[in-house]
This record gives structure tokens, sequence and C-alpha cells, in this order.
């Protein structure tokens, strides 16, 4: 098949322990205000908001590498949330809970990162949020850990230091909707597809950071990861 021009190559994710087979990717999903505390950080509503990103923005997280993230034009207060991330191997529409669970190929660790002072500007006046929620090469991710390898799901801590200060800390145990619920619920506005990753909401502590810092964080039992703004 003839093209004007080269197609981009296929967005792809590493498999920990794998060294030759990736995960490609089809859609990236988000949901806001899964975590009580931080939706009192951002006077939010108790309910989780779905938005999407394009898979362009994703960059692999590679376990003993420092990742680059650019600090972006138009911001002033360029925000950090750490996130549990699903993968998803398999999908389909109007799935029950436990049909979403078994959709599950595994999880990493993601940072949505966003141009706060946009996304509040928008967000007060009723905009679309795209200028404060999608930057360019802005959604790191670590490698995927497959589900029989990472602990349940229910209870797993999750960390982030900025230059060795710690910004975030809380436990997958404080979302207000558990992962399968999420799945389930996406799956009645959208047909999801293997390929698809869902990041899942942040705990309180989110924050600005600037050119030079370096970030550390992780989830128990499914990954860490270091990276610098640059």
């Amino acid at each position: 098949m003839p093209f004007l021009f080269a197609p981009p190559a296929q967005a792809v994710l590493p498999i920990e322990g794998e060294k030759d087979l990736y995960f490609p990717l089809h859609r990236v999903y988000h949901i806001g205000h899964n975590y009580a505390e931080h939706n009192r950080e951002l006077s939010a509503p108790d309910e989780p908001v779905i938005f999407l990103k394009p898979v362009d923005a994703v960059v692999p997280m590679v376990s003993g590498r420092t990742a680059e993230v650019p600090y972006p034009p138009e911001t002033s207060n360029f925000q950090h949330e750490i996130e549990l991330v699903a993968a998803l191997k398999a999908g389909g529409r109007n799935l029950s809970a436990e049909e979403a669970r078994a959709c599950i190929y595994g999880f990493g660790v993601g940072i949505d990162f966003t141009r706060r002072d946009l996304h509040l500007a928008l967000r007060g006046k009723g905009q679309p949020w795209e200028k404060g929620k999608t930057v360019d090469d802005a959604l790191p991710v670590t490698e995927l850990r497959p589900i029989e390898r990472t602990p349940e799901m229910d209870n797993l801590e999750i960390w982030l230091y900025v230059n060795n200060e710690k910004r975030q800390s809380g436990s997958t145990s404080q979302m207000m909707f558990p992962v399968p619920e999420l799945i389930a619920h996406l799956s009645k506005y959208w047909e999801l597809k293997p390929g698809d990753i869902i990041f899942t909401g942040t705990p309180a502590g989110v924050g600005p950071v600037q050119k030079g810092d370096v970030l550390k964080g992780g989830i128990s039992g499914v990954g860490t990861f270091e990276l610098k703004i640059v």
C-alpha cells in the first residue's frame, strides 16, 4: 500500500524481562479524580473524569536508565501525577468487572504531566483541557509487568520523589473506583481493544517541576523509574 509520506512507527512499551518482545499501543485512557485526597486538592467532584491522550506522547522508561521529559512551552506550572497504568490484552463493550479483570495483561507506572496553569484556566471557563493536559513527549511509562507477576492490585504502595524530596505517597487501596470497575465503565462508552492502556488516577501531593529536576518513584510490585526534566 503506497503512502503519501512515511507513516509513524508503532508506539510500543517494553515488557519486563523480555528482550525482543513489545506491547503495541492502541489508545491511552486517563481517569481523573479517582483518589479522594487529590480531589480535595483540586476542589473536584468525587467521581472519575475520563479523557484521552495520543499514543505518540508516551515515553518508554527502561529499568536502569534515566528517561528525559522536556519542559514544555506556554506554562510556568508544570506538574507531576504518578499513576498505576493498566495494560489490556483484550477488550470489548459493556464488560462486567469480572470480564474487565480478565482483559488485563499487566501493569506499569506512569507520570501524567500537566500544564496546571492552563488546565485550571480552561476548566474554569468550561473549555476543553487539551492545552493543559496534552503535552508532547510527556507521558512516561515504565516497562510492563504481566499480571501473573504482580501483587493483587487492591493495596499497592505508590511513591514519588523530586530531588530526593517526597512529593506523593499513597496506596491503590485509596482508589474510589478499583481498576476492573474503571475498565468496565470505559467499555460503556468505547470498544476497548488490545493495546489500550489506562492511567488510573493519582494520589495527593501533585506539584510543580522545573528544568533539571530528577524524579524517582514507583509502585510496589509493579516497577520503579528515574527521569529528568530537561
